[in-house]
Parts: C-alpha cells; sequence; structure tokens
C-alpha cells in the first residue's frame, strides 16, 4: 500500500511519519549564517510535504553573495548533530546520508521556476504535480536551480521554529561558544566584586549580560537606507548614537552590566563603539574581551554560529528586526519562553519572560528599545525577513 500523501495546502502541524527509503536533494545551501538556516529548514519542509527524507546537504563556510564558485563548502554535520537533528525532529523531518541510497532507480530532476511569473500557486502545484506517479517513484529528486533561500514559502513560522529547535551545534563549535560567555561572565563578576553585598555570593554563571547585535557597517547602512525608501518605512536603519542611547534607557538593569557587541570584523578597530555608553553599562566586543583568537580559528559560518549563540544565551537581547541574526536570536527566544511554559505565541508582552529580546530600531517605553517577542502565529516566514514579525507591547 502507498503512504498516503500529505494535504500540500494545509499546515504541517501533524507528526506523520517519513519514507527512509524516498529522498530529496537540494542546492548547495549559501549566504550568511541565518539565511543558511532558513534555506535549510525550507529544504527540510519541501521534503516533508513530499513525504522524503532530505538528504544531508552542504552548507558554505564563506560569504560570497555573487561569486558562487568562490564559495566554500561545508558538511552539515560539520556544524550541527546529525543524529541529535533526527532524534529531535523525528517524524517531522528526517535527514540521510548519500550512503543510505540504493541507486534502484534514476534520479529525477526537478527545475525550480524563478522570476516574477513563479508564483506561490505555480510553486506549489509543481510540488504537487512531482508528490504523485511517475515521478514519485524515483528514489531521489534532485531540486536543481536557485538556491532554496529563494524558494516560495509555504509553511507557517511554527513549523519553521520546529525545525531550528532541532539545530544543535557539533560540540566543537558549543564549546567555543561556552568560552566566550564564559569569558563575559567572569569580567562582569571582576567589575561586580566588591560593588555591593547584594553581587558578592553571585557566582560567574548567575552574572547578568546584555548582548547586542550592533549593526552599523557600511554596508549594511547603504542596505537599509535604499530599504526605508523603498518600503517608505524609518524605522529601519539606526545610528550608533541611538543604540547606545535606547540600550541604555531598557528598565530594570543594575550596574554594572557587561554589554558584548556582536558586531562585524570591520568594527572591530573602531573605538567610538566601545565609548558613549551610559553610566553602569560596560561595553565589550571579541577583541577587547580577549577571545578573537577563538573566532580566528575558523571560517566565516562557524564564527556566526559561535557569535549567534552567545546572543541566544544572554539574559538580555537587542538587534534590529530587519536583520535575519535578529530575527532568528528573537524567534529563538520567543519558542524557549513558549516551551517553558512562560508565554504563549500570541500574548507574551505582559509577562516578565525569563529571556526578553529588543528591537533598537523601534521606539518602545521610556524612550528604549521596543520590547520583542516573535509572533509565532504568522502563516509564513516572509515577516522574518522584512521586520513585521514583532508583536506590539
Amino acid at each position: 500500500m502507498r503512504p498516503q500523501k500529505l494535504d500540500l495546502g494545509q499546515s504541517l502541524s501533524s507528526d506523520n511519519g517519513i519514507r527512509q527509503n524516498k529522498f530529496l536533494e537540494v542546492p548547495q545551501i549559501v549566504w550568511g549564517l541565518n539565511n543558511q538556516k532558513i534555506a535549510f529548514a525550507r529544504a527540510c519542509l519541501t521534503a516533508r510535504m513530499l513525504n522524503r527524507a532530505l538528504l544531508m546537504p552542504s552548507l558554505s563556510a564563506s560569504l560570497f553573495y555573487k561569486e558562487v564558485d568562490r564559495l566554500q563548502p561545508i558538511s552539515f554535520d560539520r556544524v550541527f548533530q546529525f543524529e541529535k537533528f533526527n532524534s529531535l525532529c523525528s517524524g517531522f523531518v528526517q535527514l540521510g546520508r548519500y550512503s543510505d541510497i540504493r541507486n534502484e532507480t534514476g534520479v529525477y530532476e526537478v527545475q525550480k521556476g524563478s522570476g516574477r511569473r513563479w508564483t506561490v500557486q505555480r510553486d506549489l502545484d509543481q510540488l504537487k504535480q512531482v508528490s504523485m506517479d511517475p515521478v514519485d517513484g524515483h528514489e531521489v529528486l534532485r531540486i536543481v536551480g536557485k538556491n532554496p533561500f529563494l524558494w516560495q514559502d509555504h509553511w507557517p513560522v511554527k513549523d519553521y521554529a520546529r525545525v531550528f529547535e532541532c539545530l544543535v551545534l557539533v560540540d566543537e563549535i558549543a564549546r567555543e561558544a561556552d568560552r566566550v560567555v564564559s569569558k563575559i561572565r567572569d569580567t562582569g563578576k571582576q567589575l561586580r566584586s566588591g560593588d555591593d553585598d547584594e553581587h558578592d555570593g553571585l557566582s560567574s554563571q548567575q552574572v547578568p549580560y546584555i548582548a547586542v547585535h550592533m549593526r552599523i557597517e557600511i554596508d549594511w547602512m547603504i542596505h537599509c537606507k535604499k530599504l526605508e525608501q523603498r518600503s517608505n518605512i524609518t524605522q529601519i536603519c539606526s545610528s550608533k548614537k541611538e543604540i547606545m542611547e535606547r540600550v541604555g534607557n531598557i528598565r530594570g538593569i543594575k550596574p554594572p552590566t557587561m554589554v558584548y557587541l556582536a558586531v562585524a570584523d570591520s568594527l572591530l578597530e573602531d573605538s567610538s563603539i566601545l565609548t558613549g555608553w551610559s553610566e553602569g553599562l560596560v561595553p565589550i566586543e571579541k577583541k577587547k574581551l580577549g577571545v578573537d583568537g577563538i573566532y580566528k580559528k575558523y571560517p566565516y559560518l562557524i564564527q556566526s554560529a559561535i557569535d549567534y549563540e552567545v546572543c541566544l544565551r544572554s539574559d538580555v537581547f537587542v538587534g534590529n528586526s530587519f536583520s535575519t541574526f535578529s530575527s532568528l536570536v528573537a524567534l529563538d527566544r520567543t519558542q524557549k519562553t513558549i516551551r517553558m511554559g512562560l508565554a504563549t505565541g500570541s500574548s507574551s508582552c505582559g509577562v516578565d519572560v525569563r529571556w526578553p529580546s529588543y528591537a533598537y530600531n523601534i521606539l518602545g517605553e521610556s524612550n528604549g528599545p521596543h520590547r520583542w517577542m516573535t509572533n509565532m502565529s504568522d502563516s509564513s516566514l516572509q515577516a522574518i525577513s522584512y521586520g513585521t514579525n514583532v508583536i506590539s507591547c
């Protein structure tokens, strides 16, 4: 008996078994870390639609937006734990290895459409067609064409969040992130030691820190200015001064508090990013912290993965709601809050959440940054790319 096909027009929220003898192959996943995470999740959910396992894709260790031939491939399991992913996502999506292929049939290639005429509906119709015989009889479907990040989106935010939850860094990278976080907290403990009796009894792991994903590099400012003009929205770009002022106005922060600045390498030589902060906030970046050597050992993708983990584990996170990096950190923190039973996906602003996030590009209360909880009920991830997936508080 043939397995029952999934209804491709509905949210895939139920746990259906994934066929272990049918596979989907996708092009190399490229661009920044979080673009790659979105592309990977989109490929996983496409495979789920087709009731197939996704053949472990190749990620990109380097970052070249236009020179594709210069992209340095890196295996998925060099960054994330393969077996852990399949265990956590069991029944929802599944990864397969090329060694699992039995070569019982030829590979069937599916050409992804492109351009304005390739609508969401046309893309969905194509997926429906390849989910049926005779195409479905092939052991491997190979999608050729554009990077999965550019594919049409058919899935709600909660489905992406479920895939993201299954992405666990390999032990080596996780340990490097541990070292950076420990160094931040140890430095904060030294600042607080002897400051008053309240802080004397704190262990390093209890010393809080703020992480700020500071997007002020030249290429970002050019991009966001153009985006403001095209979209007729003014709350996208933020100056260094505006970020510092708004972070300084976050309520409930007890000085002195470490502020880790997740910035592009081009800003590490700019000492001005460390001056002008409110009294009681102590800014630090990887070079001043003395951990830049950790990052330099690795290619771009892994450096970004370490910084992502440092931001994710922070006690307070502040980012730009139009940045994919910031948006996925906020999404992960929102999901963590929901999993802990502290809030629901659409009504969490009134809760004193354990892992608060803020968007510094949007003005919030007391002239501080806007409180940021991802709207987990959105019908697609598109809002993540345009900074609109922020629940108003």
